[in-house]
């Protein structure tokens, strides 16, 4: 079910829409962009849409079309939101059809990648152990049916929690350490962070110069804890179904007109 709000149709919204757009392409993008996609369960409720799978799905189908709207300005990754740790708590009656459509639009999103002007390498990222073995087989094959892609990279993070990223690169450095003979005492002496960085789950990924959360939820939640040190950040009170061209084009034109400094 589409549910388009009447101001997109007004001419003035497109004639807006179209300075904005153009306003942006003339200015530097996010090298990489993350997306927090919050608001399906709200949006289902709020149009009565019956069970909240109804929401999932229409925040599912936001997702080709926003990649396409990043297609359009060249932004190289863009990393989403798709599945927190937390949200394997919830009830089976939601859980259930929730995986289904994570496992559908992982399976669109790979093929689709064959038909793009700027085909994206797809890479599933958080702890996929705890996902069902049809969910990870389909993982597998979307990321090597897309693993030739070079330049332009999309990440899904899914189940993902930014503490249990940061816990699992500590787990995973400190075991290659000690396999090559290395001693507790030493690790924590030589310890550094760039060296963290390299076991997280988006190693060889550049950190997010831009996160947008949608929804009007004011908070990042755990999403790339380590990551986001130097992110700008946009909220915006659209749900995730809802997310619009221009509210899109806003985020950007917002970092672009940001001074970023780094710490520096």
């Amino acid at each position: 079910m589409e549910i388009i709000p009447a101001m997109i149709k007004d001419p003035i919204y497109r004639v807006y829409e179209q300075r904005l757009s153009h306003w942006v392409r003339h200015r530097p993008v996010p090298h990489h962009l993350a997306l927090i996609v919050d608001g399906n369960r709200r949006f289902a409720r709020r149009h009565g849409l019956g069970h909240v799978k109804h929401g999932h799905q229409a925040g599912a189908n936001k997702v080709t079309e926003v990649l396409g709207w990043c297609e359009e300005l060249r932004i190289p990754v863009v990393t989403m939101w798709a599945l927190s740790t937390d949200n394997l708590s919830r009830d089976p009656d939601e859980l259930v059809p929730l995986m289904g459509i994570i496992e559908e639009t992982i399976t669109g999103l790979a093929a689709l990648q064959r038909q793009v002007r700027l085909p994206r390498r797809i890479k599933v990222v958080g702890r996929l152990e705890l996902l069902p073995e049809s969910t990870r087989q389909i993982i597998a094959r979307a990321e090597e049916e897309t693993s030739s892609y070079q330049g332009y990279q999309l990440n899904i993070a899914v189940p993902y929690g930014g503490r249990e990223e940061i816990t699992d690169a500590v787990r995973r450095l400190i075991a290659d350490r000690l396999t090559r003979g290395d001693s507790l005492e030493g690790i924590a002496a030589g310890l550094e962070p760039e060296e963290i960085g390299r076991y997280l789950y988006t190693e060889q990924t550049p950190d997010p110069d831009l996160i947008i959360r949608t929804s009007g939820e004011v908070r990042l939640s755990g999403f790339l804890l380590w990551q986001s040190a130097y992110a700008e950040y946009y909220f915006c009170d659209a749900y995730w179904p809802a997310f619009r061209h221009i509210d899109f084009l806003r985020a950007i034109r917002s970092y672009q007109q940001r001074q970023r400094r780094h710490g520096k």
